[in-house]
C-alpha cells in the first residue's frame, strides 16, 4: 500500500506539472469570466421571470377587485328590487373573491420580497463581475508583458551565445590576418634583398632561360674583373689573343 500510495502521488504530481505547463492564464481567466457572465445571465433571467409572474398576479388581483366592485353593485341592486336572496348569493360570491384577492396580494408581496433579493444578488454579482473583468485585463496585460520579457531575455541569451561564437571567429580571423601580414612583410623584405631572384628552376622554360642569361652575365662580369686586375702588357696580349 505504501508503494502504491507513493506511485499515485508521483503520477498526480506529474499530471499536475503537465496541466500547469499546458495551462494558458489568459484562456483560464477568459473562461472564468464567461462562467461569471453565465451566472449573471441566469440571475437576470430569474428576475425577469419573477417580475413577469408578479405582474400576472397583480393583473389577477386587479380583476378580482373589479369583480368585487361589480358584486357590490349587483347586491345593492338586488336589495333595491327586494331580492334579498340574490343579494345574499352575491355577497357570498364577494367573500370568495375577497379571499382570492387576499391570497393574490399575499403572493404579490412574497414575490416582491423575492424580487428584491434577486435584484440585490444581481447587483452584487454585477459588481463582482465588473471587478473581475478589470482584474482579469490587468493580469492578462501583466502576463503578456512577462511573456515579452521572457522572449526578449531568450533572444538576448541566444544573441550572447552567437556573439561569443562571432568573437571567437573574429579572433581567429584577426590571428590569421596578422600571420598573413607577417608573411607578406617577410616576402617583401626578401624580395627587396634579392633573395627571391632565383631562376634555377629547370622545369620552367622561362626560368631556364633566365638562369642562362644570368650565368652569361656573371661570366662577363668575372672576365671584366680579371681583365682589370692584370698588368697592361698582359691585358694587351690577352686582347690580341682574343
Amino acid at each position: 500500500m505504501g508503494l502504491l500510495s507513493r506511485m499515485s502521488t508521483v503520477v498526480k504530481a506529474k499530471m499536475n506539472k503537465i496541466v500547469d505547463d499546458a495551462e494558458n492564464p489568459n484562456e483560464t481567466l477568459d473562461y472564468a469570466y464567461e462562467k461569471q457572465l453565465e451566472s449573471l445571465r441566469r440571475v437576470r433571467e430569474n428576475v425577469t421571470k419573477m417580475v413577469t409572474a408578479k405582474r400576472m398576479l397583480m393583473s389577477q388581483a386587479d380583476k378580482a377587485k373589479k369583480d368585487i366592485v361589480a358584486i357590490d353593485a349587483r347586491a345593492r341592486k338586488a336589495m333595491e328590487l327586494g331580492r334579498e336572496d340574490l343579494a345574499r348569493m352575491a355577497l357570498q360570491h364577494k367573500q370568495t373573491s375577497l379571499l382570492q384577492l387576499e391570497g393574490l396580494d399575499s403572493q404579490v408581496y412574497d414575490m416582491e420580497l423575492e424580487q428584491e433579493k434577486l435584484t440585490q444578488m444581481q447587483q452584487r454579482l454585477q459588481a463582482k463581475v465588473s471587478a473581475f473583468k478589470t482584474k482579469k485585463e490587468v493580469i492578462k496585460a501583466q502576463y503578456s508583458a512577462a511573456q515579452a520579457q521572457v522572449r526578449i531575455g531568450s533572444a538576448l541569451s541566444g544573441l550572447s551565445e552567437e556573439m561569443g561564437d562571432i568573437s571567437l571567429a573574429i579572433e581567429r580571423a584577426e590571428g590569421k590576418t596578422e600571420k598573413m601580414k607577417a608573411k607578406a612583410g617577410a616576402i617583401e623584405e626578401l624580395a627587396e634583398a634579392g633573395v627571391l631572384d632565383d631562376f634555377t628552376d629547370r622545369s620552367d622554360p622561362i626560368g631556364r632561360e633566365l638562369a642562362q642569361l644570368t650565368a652569361a652575365a656573371n661570366v662577363d662580369d668575372e672576365l671584366a674583373a680579371l681583365r682589370s686586375s692584370l698588368p697592361t702588357a698582359e691585358k694587351k696580349s690577352l686582347g690580341d689573343g682574343e
